[in-house]
């Protein structure tokens, strides 16, 4: 869109938009904020949390990345956004909730069975995150959904390496969710533990994992379907 377009909206915002939530924006300057929920989302722009979720301000904490991915604890990626803001959620905000949310038709998730520009060195290991999720076939539609699932529980795994998460997982004071958001459709599915698989929000009975017991193997015959 034009620059001059992005500042009519600037506008727009502060006119039309602001004073709606202007004693709530008040509240949240006067108390600070107490997200509820850290949402791990890919960047994608056809990912929407807020439209999503109907979450209100205040409510979630963001965190975007190409392909939703988590970093490991250990450093290994070097200093990571995505990490610091998994610690600061937790240790600092006391977050009750985490949420790794993927989407259909993912470029990350496609990129992983193809080649990938060589300027884009960050990028290329950045994906390396998502590469044990890759399954051994062609990847037509079926296999790109399920690598998509698949990757959201590899993070999953991956935030139970956090020592802090793990501590507050096994004590109750958090919940794991895994999501998949069909975007054509309009549906989120979200892991079930108990089945190893997705199941659509409209007929799941728990927005996600719940409880989340110390590691689901990620042995590749989870997420069947």
């Amino acid at each position: 869109m034009p620059d001059d377009e992005l500042l009519q909206r600037l506008r727009r915002f502060q006119q039309d938009a602001f004073p709606q939530y202007r004693a709530q924006f008040q509240a949240l300057v006067d108390e600070g904020q107490h997200p509820t929920t850290l949402f791990i989302g890919c960047s994608d722009s056809r990912l929407v949390p807020y439209l999503l979720t109907g979450a209100e301000p205040g409510e979630l904490f963001l965190v975007r990345n190409v392909g939703a991915f988590v970093p490991p604890y250990d450093g290994s990626y070097g200093h990571h956004g995505t990490a610091a803001a998994i610690e600061f959620a937790v240790l600092s905000l006391h977050v009750r909730r985490i949420v790794v949310c993927g989407h259909s038709h993912c470029g990350a998730i496609k990129a992983l069975y193809g080649e990938v520009s060589p300027e884009a060195q960050n990028l290329q290991r950045w994906l390396d995150l998502g590469r044990e999720a890759v399954l051994p076939v062609q990847p037509g539609p079926e296999a790109l959904r399920r690598t998509e699932q698949r990757a959201v529980v590899l993070q999953l795994e991956r935030l139970m390496d956090y020592p802090m998460v793990r501590r507050k997982v096994e004590e109750g004071l958090i919940t794991l969710h895994g999501w998949h958001y069909v975007i054509e459709d309009g549906e989120v599915h979200v892991f079930d533990v108990q089945s190893g698989g997705f199941v659509a929000a409209s007929q799941a009975s728990s927005s996600g994992t719940g409880p989340y017991p110390p590691y689901v193997e990620h042995d590749g015959q989870v997420l069947i379907d």
